[in-house]
């Protein structure tokens, strides 16, 4: 885990368009605020760099003592129509009017406006279904939940097995854990369910065999056989990298499962609502999920997520029986409609594409300058990210990419901490809607820090 200093530290004014600095960072008089949160928090909660967001505006963060910074976090990849979109704060103030703030599940009319709108973008809106939840943690624990559902009532008890993959990333719930490819946050389960399995992901870098071959090998060697798997889920990209998948081995991944009948799940929780410049990530691979997992950038704000399925598969369960308190909960799907809106009439899919045909070059220039350091950069649209490693080899270098990032932040260039198995991973997701001089500038930002730090 990133641990940043809490030390102020004086660092260069900065006046531009887009950025200023004012202060030290992190500001003195933010310190009582950071001890308050030590003393009344878990230490889990800590971990992200210190500064006391006050207000955000689009593509900019603000804190009360006049800094300013270009996002490069959106949140953690929520913000895609930007922080404070007006329309979003229009919806939401037009419903607190209203005088409707929760609902359980009982309807209310937007709670129809948006399943169909979500149905409208689905693979097939004949024959896909959408249920609202709270958190992509929700979201993809229902999925395991419907493919395991699934498999035991067409096939009995035999077909069982629910596979994803190392390194993949679904949530922080038990099921989403079990799921998930990281051994260290499993530990605390000690007796875990044995029907989860994962298998090598193809990202070419940590793991250089991207054949298809070696997810049936894995699962051979496990003593799994195709007619014993319920499900196979799979972020889009996987989230420490982003990693994606090559485009031939998601292929025969989506062939395997239709031969032989398993729920195939895409994790589009990071990865959906326009980030990779596609409307949902799998749209590169040229396949079809049974099961889509959304969140984040489904509202670009306030907490919401959603299951897009298969309607013989979300059918499933009987009125009643598959809820939660807060699905569909008034405000967020305000929310949530009003993002969808602007995504689309502001063309802001096809603009992260625009902008990533900017980005991933000026980062390969960067990386070029760099490359006993920098030794992995991956990105479609606006996502990318660039693996700091100790000079020429591929072993991950946490304190330096510590160093990148914070160098970022002192310069007016705000990152969350970096990300992957050791916290090596520079992670770069600005709000969609970043124009490009702004993007420009934050590149310049990095190169700078990069200079800094390794030159």
């Amino acid at each position: 885990m990133a641990v940043y200093s809490l030390e102020p530290v004086a660092v260069p004014q900065i006046e531009t368009k887009y950025r200023t600095i004012k202060t030290k960072i992190p500001v003195p008089e933010s310190l009582p605020i950071f001890e308050t949160l030590r003393r009344s928090e878990p230490q889990s909660m800590a971990g992200q760099p210190p500064i006391v967001w006050h207000k955000a505006e689009d593509f900019l963060v603000y804190d009360r003592w006049g800094n300013r910074w270009i996002d490069w976090s959106s949140c953690v990849l929520v913000a895609n129509v930007g922080h404070g979109c007006p329309e979003i704060k229009q919806a939401l103030q037009e419903m607190i009017e209203q005088g409707l703030l929760s609902t359980y599940v009982f309807v209310h009319e937007k709670r129809a406006q948006l399943t169909e709108m979500l149905q409208g973008i689905s693979p097939d809106p004949n024959n896909y279904t959408v249920f609202l939840l709270s958190t992509g943690s929700e979201a993809t624990e229902n999925c395991i939940k419907l493919s395991k559902t699934y498999a035991l009532e067409k096939h009995g008890p035999r077909k069982k097995y629910f596979v994803s993959f190392v390194n993949g990333f679904h949530g922080r719930t038990m099921g989403s854990q079990l799921a998930g490819g990281w051994e260290r946050q499993k530990r605390w389960m000690v007796d875990r369910d044995r029907t989860f399995v994962q298998v090598p992901f193809p990202d070419g870098f940590k793991n250089e065999d991207t054949s298809f071959d070696l997810f049936l090998k894995t699962l051979r060697d496990q003593g799994i056989q195709p007619a014993e798997i319920a499900g196979v889920m799979t972020e889009s990209y996987q989230g420490g990298g982003p990693d994606f998948l090559p485009v031939e081995y998601a292929q025969k991944l989506e062939a395997f499962c239709r031969e032989h009948d398993i729920v195939l799940t895409m994790d589009e929780v990071q990865a959906g609502f326009g980030r990779t410049g596609k409307m949902f990530c799998f749209q590169h691979y040229g396949i079809t999920p049974d099961l889509i997992a959304c969140g984040k950038g489904i509202s670009s704000s306030l907490p919401l997520s959603a299951v897009i399925g298969r309607r013989d598969i979300m059918d499933l369960y009987a009125p009643g029986s598959m809820t939660s308190t807060h699905s569909a909960s008034p405000l967020p799907v305000a929310a949530a409609i009003a993002s969808l809106q602007v995504l689309q009439s502001r063309n802001l899919v096809a603009h992260a594409a625009a902008m990533g045909e900017i980005l991933m070059p000026e980062l390969a220039r960067i990386q070029a300058k760099y490359p006993r350091n920098l030794g992995c950069l991956t990105g479609k649209g606006l996502v990318a990210g660039i693996q700091v490693v100790k000079p020429g080899t591929k072993e991950p270098d946490p304190d330096t990419a510590l160093r990148i990032n914070v160098a970022c932040l002192h310069r007016g260039l705000l990152m969350f901490a970096p990300v992957g198995g050791a916290g090596e991973c520079i992670k770069i997701a600005p709000p969609l809607t970043i124009p490009e001089d702004a993007l420009r500038e934050s590149i310049g930002v990095l190169e700078e820090a990069c200079d800094a730090v390794l030159g």
